[in-house]
């Protein structure tokens, strides 16, 4: 009784309201309560910094070296600091001769805000069309570009072309950096983010498109996506400190905003994005917080998005808008109930409903009030692409018939095969998706999951960003086996995945685990190997592919196209100045470029009107009369026809992919049923018989220039009509 006596009558002591002594005596007390946490030693302290910065210093260095190599490659491909001006601009072709022509307004105009206003209310670049270029081509680069070009003094020390592709080759490096950083967050050790950078690089041809089209607007926006994934990897640990979080946070932010602003298609690259963290919400442990704490970063990113791109319908109409929506009604009509219980488990079931059923019937109600031109062609395009439907329209033909949109040939997979990737992140890819379905397995049993996950464990499954990157890298890779385009977003995923696996010593724990190792201590082989194995696989890399790095940039290549910069130095010093040319697209983006003068059209696909207009431009290549092409010019008042004989007597290696063949089927000049023979038509293919130079095409057009390559036709004002 007196051992149980003696804490009652302490309490009651401590309860005395004026005694001094007591308070103070109680405030030791509760202080001596509360456990005190543990210094770390000075030399592990030491260790932990070492790292830091050793990693730190790496992935800096590996971004810079690959900045630095991109501009020595581009400069021997190129031999780009010899040519003259006109030379440097014919290597931007197709839509980044536009993007780059815009770069060049900019800094000719004599002001940012008479530059900003002469964009938006664009009236010459296409003839009979004033556009509103910074919104419907996502000029925001080339604004921040001619704002950084004049704001730093550059332009008394480098020349406008080298400072806008140095800024793209820099975000390149950024890039870079930001696969190693995320590599290196999951597996715990630098030699992660090393191993990502030596894949990338090797496989650069399926990583980038950087080295084909500079100004494109991914090479702009993917890096800001990757360092938006590094801070959502590092966000989504489980051990994290506060102020690590916060970062996290704030650049996840910064960069979720920035990536939507770079680039038109942004949204949908998100709308998986926020699909992967459902699903991660779904299956893994107390991370829902933080998981819709990204839904309100989505939600910011296109309300400020919506504004500042002049009120774009197209992000109100988005799938990303309707799917946070719908989470977040749902997760206000949650109910509170008992984790791992029987009603727990069906109110999963309704939620998933729930969200899908919420975000289908939003995006149609959106659809229906919201006024919008939401790339109708590409929907019709995709029923094309998947046999829902079948069309001869020219354009969907056309569309399905460019490399980027048909599925990836086996030289993509056995590329990457030879490079060690494929194999390697098959393997890390299986070994994670059977932990996590061990981790699903056990929480629908009921089974309480460990607060923290140790080495020992084997369950690489429970961590929360491995489980996002996981189902990420599915999805991606769904749409990748599809449009061999997407490879360009999958791939880069793919190399910092399997760098991660094969360092990782939590992954091969988990393996050891399920194969029940008992001969060695499994924690110390899982140690060393995931520092052999690497090692291994960095050293037989450096061997087979380091000397063909090294020859690329010891070769000296030359850019040789004369009779495009003939047809060029022609127009600028022939044509008149407000002439207006008709082409292809392709071409006819190099002309605004490199003259500056006025075209009928442009290499762009998001919208309909120009989309249109390529069509009926391309009909100089079908089997049509003069009169016709003659009225379809006249009508964009062109001045000026350029007929490209590469297109004329262009020997296609996909079968029915040449522009004529798609002109004669939409036309219906090809009967299919009948071996694809061509029918009777009293009229020659034009870009044939306008070259003879008889009536009644000398009526209508007259050659003023021709080279090997094209021929300029002037269209005749005054027409006579004589057979």
């Amino acid at each position: 009784m007196a051992a149980e006596e003696g804490p009652t009558i302490e309490l009651r002591q401590r309860k005395k309201p004026k005694s001094s002594e007591n308070k103070e005596s109680a405030k030791e007390e509760k202080i001596n309560d509360i456990p005190l946490p543990e210094r770390a030693p000075k030399h592990v302290l030491f260790q932990r910094f070492a790292k830091i910065f050793i990693g730190c210093l790496a992935a800096v260095t590996s971004g810079m070296m690959y900045a630095l190599y991109l501009s020595a490659y581009h400069e021997r491909k190129f031999w780009f600091s010899n040519r003259q001006e006109l030379e440097r601009e014919i290597t931007f072709q197709g839509d980044s001769a536009i993007y780059y022509s815009y770069y060049k307004d900019m800094l000719k105009a004599p002001s940012f805000e008479r530059g900003v206003y002469e964009l938006t209310h664009n009236n010459k670049t296409v003839s009979l069309k004033t556009i509103n270029a910074v919104q419907q081509m996502s000029l925001y680069p080339e604004l921040i570009a001619s704002v950084l070009y004049q704001a730093t003094g550059s332009n008394e020390m480098i020349e406008p072309v080298y400072f806008y592709i140095g800024i793209v080759f820099g975000l390149q490096g950024i890039y870079v950096t930001a696969l190693f950083v995320t590599s290196w967050l999951m597996s715990g050790t630098w030699l992660a983010g090393m191993l990502t950078v030596a894949w990338f690089i090797i496989n650069r041809v399926d990583t980038t498109r950087i080295e084909y089209s500079i100004p494109l607007r991914e090479n702009w926006a993917l890096p800001y996506f990757a360092c938006q994934v590094a801070a959502l990897t590092g966000y989504l640990k489980s051990n994290l400190n506060t102020y690590a979080e916060r970062f996290c946070y704030l650049l996840m932010s910064a960069s979720t905003y920035t990536f939507m602003m770079m680039w038109e298609y942004s949204h949908y690259l998100l709308f998986l994005q926020a699909i992967s963290l459902f699903l991660l919400d779904i299956f893994s442990v107390e991370q829902s917080d933080k998981v819709h704490e990204v839904y309100k970063i989505y939600i910011f990113s296109l309300f400020l998005g919506y504004l500042l791109q002049f009120e774009n319908p197209a992000l109100l109409v988005s799938p990303l808008l309707s799917l946070v929506a719908a989470l977040m009604l749902t997760k206000c009509l949650q109910l509170n109930v008992k984790k791992g219980t029987f009603v727990a488990k069906i109110m999963k079931v309704i939620n998933f409903y729930l969200v899908c059923t919420l975000t289908v019937t939003l995006n149609i109600t959106m659809k229906m009030f919201v006024p919008h031109k939401e790339n109708g062609h590409m929907l019709k395009f995709l029923e094309v692409k998947f046999g829902l439907n079948m069309t001869k329209n020219f354009t969907m033909n056309w569309l399905l018939c460019q490399e980027s949109l048909q599925a990836p040939s086996q030289d993509f997979f056995l590329r990457l095969t030879q490079s060690s990737l494929l194999p390697f992140y098959i393997l890390v890819l299986i070994i994670c998706l059977l932990s996590m379905t061990q981790v699903i397995i056990r929480r629908i049993n009921g089974k309480s999951l460990k607060e923290t996950v140790t080495l020992e464990d084997g369950r690489i499954g429970e961590r929360p960003e491995i489980i996002y990157h996981v189902i990420h890298t599915i999805l991606l890779g769904s749409l990748a086996m599809v449009l061999e385009g997407l490879k360009y977003i999958w791939t880069p995923y793919v190399c910092m995945l399997a760098a991660f696996g094969v360092c990782s010593p939590e992954l091969w724990m988990t393996l050891f685990k399920w194969l029940r190792l008992r001969t060695v201590h499994p924690i110390l082989l899982a140690l060393i190997l995931s520092m052999a194995v690497p090692t291994i696989i960095g050293l037989s890399l450096w061997k087979e592919f380091f000397p063909r790095l090294m020859t690329e940039l010891t070769e000296l290549q030359e850019f040789y196209d004369p009779d495009t910069v003939e047809l060029m130095t022609w127009i600028k010093r022939q044509a008149p100045i407000a002439a207006v040319f008709a082409g292809s697209p392709q071409l006819m983006g190099a002309i605004k470029l490199c003259t500056g003068w006025m075209v009928t059209s442009l290499p762009l696909y998001n919208d309909d009107d120009l989309l249109k207009r390529n069509e009926n431009i391309y009909q100089i290549y079908s089997k049509r009369s003069a009169e016709d092409i003659y009225k379809i010019l006249t009508s964009y008042k062109a001045n000026y026809l350029i007929v490209e004989d590469a297109i004329c007597n262009e020997v296609g290696t996909m079968r029915g992919c040449r522009v004529k063949d798609l002109l004669d089927v939409a036309n219906g000049h090809v009967v299919c049923d009948e071996g694809d023979k061509l029918t009777y038509s009293k009229y020659g293919r034009f870009c044939h018989e306008v070259k003879i130079n008889y009536s009644p095409y000398v009526n209508y057009f007259t050659r003023v220039y021709w080279n090997r390559s094209y021929f300029v036709y002037k269209i005749n004002t005054v027409i006579s009509f004589q057979s």
